[in-house]
Parts: structure tokens; sequence; C-alpha cells
């Protein structure tokens, strides 16, 4: 069976061998050494498995070998024992082999910028968003991430405009990714007086934050504005124009700040904005011309594509992707379950990408 693997492994193994001759070379830089260090680990990882798997096959090969040649009863039933437990063992053995080989997504290491915004259904879809937002930093809390604040526009009534929000911390892009997309609530709104159920969505942007080695951005491709901070009802809150706008005119991208007092640190925070949404955008028509190519069973990570429903009343979230419902509403959006969405969601996906080698 490892024959299906073959030419896959044979890459391993001589990428392997490229991989030892330049960690040997004493001139490579301290940078250059730490990323092929991760990579050769890597793939002694797929070789270790390799190893083990031909081990199995031999004794397995061995067991049955045995019991075709022997009418011992006591050695026959060793035998059996033994085919049982190796195979057992040669499918665990496989499906790590499996997982190994998937190609890694690059971005899943990174740090992650998450942008909310309130869609259809006015104040009430404001307010949901807000809870989103609490919900995304309680989550971040429990993980010991690190989380804050880029961009937040805030309506009178307490609901959350658009918030633009970092996350750091270890493998964040990972667990956060599959969050991109349209979030619907069913719920009697505060504002309702007749306790009719509404339906509101928000939508949710997960971007992997990208550092200035990732991306090349051209100075004379920007327009860099500024402008004085305002409030929740566009009065304005500070008496210097200490927020910065910065457009990238080769693609009309945006990007803005007025969070910090300091004009400089509102340009770097709305320069990271702008490079993580510049990255996703390439990365995004990149994706696309290989989507046919394999379409993951949770979704594209559209932010047009409807995710996930919040039915207040019921108690119920139902993820739409992989047709998961949970009666934990409270729990979810407040950080404590959410995992218990996101754990299945990366279970589902590496199964298609299983399914796809």
């Amino acid at each position: 069976m490892i024959e299906h693997f073959e030419t896959k492994l044979n890459e391993v193994t001589e990428l392997h061998k490229k991989i030892q001759i330049q960690l040997s070379d004493s001139t490579i830089s301290a940078d250059m050494r730490i990323k092929l260090s991760k990579k050769f680990s890597s793939l002694e990882q797929v070789l270790v498995c390799k190893e083990a798997i031909e081990k199995c096959e031999q004794e397995l090969s061995n067991s049955k070998n045995l019991l075709a040649e022997n009418q011992d009863q006591e050695l026959l039933d060793l035998a059996r024992q033994d085919i049982e437990r190796l195979n057992k063992n040669l499918d665990k053995l496989y499906n790590n082999l499996k997982k190994l080989l998937i190609p890694k997504d690059v971005d899943d290491e990174k740090n992650a910028i998450i942008e909310i915004r309130a869609g259809t259904g006015g104040d009430e879809a404001a307010l949901f968003s807000m809870v989103l937002m609490k919900m995304y930093q309680k989550y971040a809390e429990l993980k010991k991430w690190k989380f804050e604040i880029m961009s937040f526009s805030e309506t009178n009534i307490g609901g959350c405009k658009e918030a633009i929000i970092s996350f750091i911390g270890t493998d964040v892009f990972s667990q956060l990714k599959y969050e991109s997309g349209v979030h619907r609530v069913q719920r009697v709104p505060q504002t309702e007086t007749q306790g009719r159920i509404h339906t509101s969505a928000a939508t949710v942007a997960v971007l992997p934050m990208i550092e200035e080695v990732d991306i090349q951005i051209e100075p004379k491709d920007l327009r860099i504005d500024t402008f004085r901070s305002q409030g929740a009802g566009g009065q304005h809150v500070n008496t210097t124009d200490s927020a910065v706008r910065i457009t990238h005119i080769p693609t009309n991208i945006v990007a803005s700040c007025q969070e910090e007092k300091s004009q400089h640190k509102n340009k770097a925070k709305a320069m990271k904005m702008l490079a993580s949404r510049l990255y996703e955008k390439t990365k995004s028509e990149n994706e696309e011309k290989i989507a046919n190519k394999r379409k993951s069973m949770v979704g594209s990570g559209d932010r047009s594509e409807k995710i996930r429903s919040y039915n207040y009343p019921q108690g119920r979230v139902t993820d739409h992707r992989i047709n998961l419902t949970l009666y934990k509403l409270e729990d979810i959006i407040s950080g404590v379950a959410l995992n218990q969405i996101i754990e299945p969601l990366l279970s589902a996906d590496l199964e298609a990408k299983i399914k796809s080698l």
C-alpha cells in the first residue's frame, strides 16, 4: 500500500537530503538556518513514519507466513493475534502518514486580524457584531493570546458598526480562519416591543497578520490622509489630525486607524491592516485558480458565505458547513465552548484533505 505514496515519499527523501547538505553550510544566515531546520524536522517525521510502516508490513508478512506454514494451534493463535494487532497499527501509521503528507498552510502559524462588520438588520446587526467581538476576545483570553483593538466604530446604542482586532499567540490563524463568513442571528431585538423574532447578520473576515517580508508595498503606491478621530455620534474626540487613512492606489484597498492619540501609532496599525488585506487579495486570487482541484467541505472562507446561525429562542448554534448543531448558545457566545465548533471544523477539513491525497 505504501507504493500509493511512492512519488511523494521519493520527493520527501530527496528534499530531506538537499536540506541536510544546506544545513551543513556554515555560511547560511541564522534566519535561513531556522527556516531550514523547521522544514528538515517536518520531513524527518515523514521518513520516520515511512520506516515504521515498512517495519510493520514486514512483521505482518512474517506473521501471515507463520499462519500459513504452521499447524500448531498455540502458534496459530499467536499469529492471528499478531496479525490483528499489526493491522491496527498499520492503519494508524497510514493515517498519520497521510496527515504528514498534507501540504501545510503557510499562514497557519501566523497571528491574525479579525474584521467584524454589521450586516443586514440595522441596530440589531450592530448589537450582534458586539456579541461576536466579545466572543472572540474571551476566546483569546482562554487561549492565552494577546489581542488589541486596531479600529472600532460604535453605534449610539452600544452596538458595533465595525471592529478590527489583532490576535497574537500560538497558531492563531489556524484556529480562527474558519470564522470567515456571514454569521446570522435570530432573536427578539432589544428595541422590539411586540416580541417578534428578527433575523440579522454580521460579516467576519479573518486575515493572517503579515510581516513586511511577506509582501512588498511600494511607497509610491500609497496615499496617506490624516483626519480628526470621531466618536459614536460622529463628533470629533481629538483636537489634532491623529487619525490615519492609507489607500493603496493600484487596488484601491483602504485601511484606517484612529484608536491611538499618536498619528505615528495609528499609521503603523493602518499599515498592518493594509498589508494583511493586500496579502489576502493576492492569496485569494491564487487560490481561485486552483479551487476546482479541491473543494474543502468546510467552505471557502469567503466572507459572503453564510456559515453559522445563532438562534436565541432555541439556545442553538448551527454551523452549516459541517451540519453541526449545539444547544450551547450562551457558552459559545461567551467564548467558553467556541472550541467545540472550531475543533470539528479543523477535523472536517483535515478529513477532506486526506481524501484528496
